[in-house]
C-alpha cells in the first residue's frame, strides 16, 4: 500500500485520525500488488471501487481467464459464473473489481463493485457508504485473523465466512474481500466482516441467475429434497418445484418412483411467478409427447397388453405405454355377465389384455375392450349350436315368459314358458325351475346377429304321445273315455296324458249340451284299457248310439296323426 498520510487532525475532532508519523515505510503487500492499478488509475478517488470490462480470453476447468486491458490478465473461479461458468464462451464481457495478485501473477477478479482504499480517507469513505474492501489475510491471531486492508485490521472468527479451524488456517495468505464494520481511526482501530459480504454476493448471485432465467429455457440442477407432491431442484442456488405431475408421462403416486435425492438432471422452466419468483420445473416436457404419435403405433382393433392403473365405478383405467391410458368401460369386460364394478374381475396393478375400440389422439381418450381379447363366443355359436342341438346349462334368470339358461360363456339361450313341460301348463317358470339349476334343453332356432337363441326343454323330454303317434296311423280303431264335452268339439282320453279331439256326430250336436263337466273316472275301467296300450277294443257302451257324455268308455276311429304339434283328430263309432 502506498505510504500513509502524515497529516494529523486535532485531538478534539473525534473521528480524525491519529498520526502515524512520516511515510517511510516500504511499500509492502496489498500496495505492491495494485502498483501498475494505481499509476493506470490516477485519475480515480481515493478508495472509490474501480469497475473494468472483462473480456473471456480463455476457460479452464477452475478458472475463466480475462483481458482487463493490463499486461497481465485476470481471473475468476468458474463458481463465480451461473452453472459454474458452463455458458461462457471467449469472447463475453463482464463487469469485473480487482482485489489483488494470485501466486503465478493474475489479477485476483471479483464481479462485485470492490473499494481499495490507500490511506484512512479511503477507509472512512468505503466505511461510511458501506462498500466491499479488498484485503489480505496475513495471519491468525486470539479469537480470529489479521487482515491487512491498507492498515491492520481484526476480523472475528464467527464473521470470517469459515465453519472450522482448518478453513480458518486456510485463509492465511488469501486474498479476500470484506467489509468494515468499525472504524476508529483516533485509535487505529479496524474491525472487518468478510462472512456478510460472502452472503450479499451469495444473494447477488443469486438474484443473477433468477434474472437469467426465463420461460421455456432448459438448466441443469440436482434433486434437493422429495415431497409427496412433487421434487424441489436445486438450479446453481436457485430452487424449483418439479410437480409430480410433470415427472413423466407415466402415471406416477410418488416422486421416488421416478427420482432419488442428489440425482442430477435436465430440467425445463415452465413458468416463473413474476410476484413470488418461484419456478414450475417439468422434466417429460424434454420428452416426445406419446399422444402426438399414437396413430402411428396403435390402431381400432389393435390387441394391447397393459397395467391397471386405477379403478373407478365406470371402469378400469389401463396404461399400455408411458403417457397413454385406455378405459375398459364395465360393459366390456365380460361377455358371459353384466359387470357391476370393475373390482368384480380386475384389480390395480393386474396386466391384461385388451382390443382397442376407439382412439382419439386430440381428445386424448382411448377406449378398450376386454372381453374382445377372449375372443366373441358368438362368432362360432351358429356352428357350434345349429337347430336341433342338444345344450345343457345353468338357469341364470327367471322371468315371467320365460328362463335363460347360459349355454356357453357369454351365449345364453331363451326357453320360453310354453316350452318347459308338455305335462301341465306353467303360470310362471319358479314353479318348476330356480336358478342355478342345471338343465337340459333342445336348440330351436339361433340368430347370431340378435345374439338370441331359442330353447325347449319339454321337447326334449319323452312323452306317451310320442309313442302313441309313433305306433298309430290314421284309420285305427282305438278305444277311449270320454273327458269332457263341449259345444264344438269333444275331448277323449286315449291314454295316460293322451288326448284327443273327436268330432260331435251330426246327429248329437242338437242335443248336446254347451258344456259338461267331466265325471269321475272308472279307474277299474281304465286300468284295464292301459294294460291292452290301446291297441285292442275296449268294452263299448251299450248302445252306440248313446250320445257321448263323461266317463263313457266308447270306441273311435282315428282320423289325424299331427307329431310335431302332438295333436290327434279321431270319430266315434
Amino acid at each position: 500500500m502506498a505510504d500513509m498520510s502524515n497529516e494529523t487532525a486535532p485531538e478534539s475532532q473525534p473521528g480524525s485520525r491519529a498520526e502515524t508519523g512520516p511515510a517511510a515505510e516500504p511499500t509492502e503487500s496489498f500496495g505492491e500488488l495494485l502498483s501498475q492499478f494505481e499509476k493506470s488509475h490516477a485519475h480515480a478517488g481515493k478508495g472509490e471501487p474501480q469497475r473494468l470490462q472483462g473480456v473471456v480470453v480463455s476457460i479452464s476447468p477452475e478458472q475463466v481467464f480475462l483481458d482487463i486491458g493490463y499486461k497481465v490478465e485476470g481471473v475468476l473461479l468458474r463458481s463465480a459464473f451461473e452453472n459454474n461458468a458452463e455458458a461462457v464462451r471467449p469472447g463475453d464481457t463482464f463487469p469485473v473489481s480487482i482485489t489483488g495478485r494470485n501466486e503465478e501473477g493474475y489479477y485476483e477478479l471479483s464481479r462485485f463493485r470492490v473499494a481499495q482504499p490507500r490511506d484512512w480517507s479511503g477507509l472512512e469513505q468505503a466505511f461510511a457508504q458501506k462498500l466491499a474492501v479488498a484485503g489480505t489475510v496475513t495471519g491468525a491471531v486470539k479469537g480470529g485473523l489479521s487482515v491487512d486492508v491498507g492498515v491492520r485490521a481484526f476480523m472475528p472468527a464467527s464473521r470470517s465466512g469459515a465453519h472450522n479451524s482448518a478453513e480458518m488456517e486456510a485463509l492465511v495468505g488469501a486474498a479476500i474481500t470484506c467489509r468494515i464494520t468499525k472504524l476508529d481511526v483516533a485509535d487505529e482501530n479496524v474491525i472487518v466482516d468478510r462472512r456478510v459480504v460472502l452472503e450479499e454476493q451469495a444473494r447477488a448471485l443469486l438474484e443473477e441467475r433468477k434474472a437469467a432465467m426465463k420461460e421455456g429455457d432448459v438448466v441443469t440442477g440436482h434433486v434437493r429434497s422429495l415431497v409427496s407432491y412433487g421434487a424441489f431442484v436445486d438450479l446453481g442456488g436457485v430452487d424449483g418445484l418439479l410437480h409430480v405431475s410433470d415427472i413423466s408421462f407415466r402415471r406416477i403416486a410418488h416422486p421416488d418412483e421416478a427420482l432419488s435425492v442428489g440425482q442430477q438432471l435436465e430440467v425445463k422452466i415452465l413458468k416463473i411467478d413474476p410476484e413470488t419468483q418461484k419456478l414450475s420445473l417439468g422434466l417429460k416436457q424434454l420428452q416426445p409427447e406419446p399422444w402426438q404419435t399414437a396413430l402411428e403405433r396403435y390402431a381400432i382393433g389393435q390387441r394391447v397388453q397393459g397395467a391397471v392403473t386405477r379403478l373407478a365405478d365406470f371402469g378400469a383405467f389401463v396404461e399400455i405405454e408411458p403417457g397413454i391410458e385406455g378405459l375398459i368401460h364395465v360393459s366390456e369386460m365380460s361377455w358371459a355377465k353384466k359387470v357391476r364394478h370393475p373390482k368384480d374381475i380386475l384389480s390395480a396393478g393386474e396386466t391384461v389384455d385388451a382390443v382397442i375400440l376407439a382412439i382419439n389422439p386430440e381428445e386424448r381418450r382411448l377406449s378398450l375392450g376386454l372381453k374382445q381379447a377372449l375372443g366373441d363366443p358368438w362368432a362360432e355359436a351358429p356352428r357350434k349350436y345349429p337347430a336341433g342341438a342338444q345344450v345343457e346349462g345353468p338357469v341364470t334368470k327367471l322371468m315371467n315368459f320365460g328362463a335363460f339358461v347360459e349355454i356357453s360363456e357369454g351365449i345364453e339361450g331363451l326357453v320360453h314358458v310354453s316350452e318347459i313341460s308338455a305335462e301341465k301348463r306353467i303360470a310362471h317358470p319358479r314353479d318348476v325351475l330356480h336358478v342355478g339349476e342345471r338343465v337340459k334343453a333342445l336348440v330351436l332356432a339361433i340368430d347370431p346377429e340378435k345374439r338370441q337363441v331359442r330353447l325347449s326343454i319339454k321337447q326334449l323330454v319323452p312323452t306317451g304321445i310320442d309313442e302313441y303317434i309313433a305306433e298309430h296311423k290314421p284309420g285305427d280303431v282305438v278305444s277311449g273315455r270320454v273327458i269332457a264335452v263341449y259345444s264344438a268339439e269333444i275331448v277323449v282320453e286315449l291314454g295316460e296324458g293322451i288326448r284327443a279331439r273327436c268330432r260331435i256326430p251330426a246327429s248329437a250336436k242338437a242335443a248336446a249340451p254347451v258344456k259338461t263337466p267331466a265325471a269321475k273316472a272308472d279307474l277299474g275301467s281304465l286300468s284295464a284299457m292301459l294294460q291292452a296300450r290301446w291297441k285292442g277294443s275296449a268294452p263299448a257302451a251299450s248302445a252306440a248310439s248313446e250320445p257321448l257324455s263323461p266317463g263313457q268308455i266308447r270306441s273311435f276311429r282315428i282320423l289325424g296323426l299331427d307329431a310335431k304339434s302332438k295333436k290327434i283328430e279321431v270319430e266315434s263309432i
